[in-house]
């Protein structure tokens, strides 16, 4: 049953947004981090993440709940995320730093208020996906947190370089992350006295869709800043392989 996977659920969460404050932390004690070498990393979180959710998430949900169900559901996923994306001021990372820091303050409160709305559907996605199956909670949870290290690293430099005050500047990068768990907490909270196997097998295909998005808008555009896409492909064909590999152990 779901309920069975509530506790570890939540706490793969927590760990996933934990990594925010990670990255926060490595900035605090990197002045200038190189993160160049995440390139291949967030590849291989990508593949993992685009392996699950299309061979995994959507292929269970279609035959629970049927193509075109899913394939709306799918689809509401990738739209929310997207119009989240519009509303919700937010610069997309690029491994760059302004030189004039007085200037970086509101770009950093932007950019750690934008970090912490994309950590909701973040963590609904490692919920639920735990909630339905833990073996994929985990890989997902992984994928999740090293994509959120950079992010850390781009909520704590701005406000450094604004401030001076790497305490404060880490602080706000983990509350960016505890956004993530807040996210899990919200979408249970919700969907718990609900769920059944029809529910359950919707939210999948919709956070399928929301992990799709976030590959494409955010992970891959990110990996290719830090390095080429030449590392970000080997990082991403080595995430599908390992998943392959997983999937087919599992079964």
């Amino acid at each position: 049953m779901p309920i069975d996977n509530l506790v570890p659920a939540l706490i793969l969460t927590f760990l996933a947004g934990l990594a925010t404050g990670v990255g926060g932390l490595i900035a605090y004690f990197v002045p200038r981090p190189d993160m160049r070498y995440l390139s291949v990393s967030l590849g291989f979180a990508t593949g993992v993440m685009i392996f699950v959710a299309f061979v995994d998430l959507f292929c269970s949900a279609k035959e629970a709940i049927g193509m075109v169900r899913a394939d709306l559901f799918f689809l509401a996923g990738m739209l929310v995320v997207y119009f989240l994306d519009k509303v919700v001021p937010h610069a997309h990372l690029d491994g760059q730093a302004d030189p004039h820091c007085d200037r970086l303050y509101r770009g950093g409160i932007m950019m750690t208020l934008g970090i912490a709305i994309h950590n909701l559907p973040e963590g609904l996605a490692v919920a639920l996906v735990a909630l339905a199956d833990l073996r994929l909670g985990i890989p997902i949870a992984i994928a999740i947190a090293i994509h959120n290290i950079p992010e850390g690293v781009a909520c704590s430099v701005p406000l450094y370089c604004a401030t001076g005050d790497r305490r404060k500047s880490c602080f706000y990068s983990f509350l960016a992350g505890m956004a993530e768990p807040l996210g899990a907490i919200i979408a249970i909270l919700v969907l718990l006295p609900f769920l059944n196997g029809a529910v359950l097998a919707s939210s999948i295909a919709f956070v399928a869709g929301v992990m799709v998005f976030i590959c494409f808008d955010e992970l891959i555009p990110i990996a290719n800043s830090y390095g080429d896409e030449h590392l970000t492909n080997l990082g991403l064909i080595a995430g599908i392989s390992v998943m392959m590999i997983a999937l087919a152990a599992f079964h």
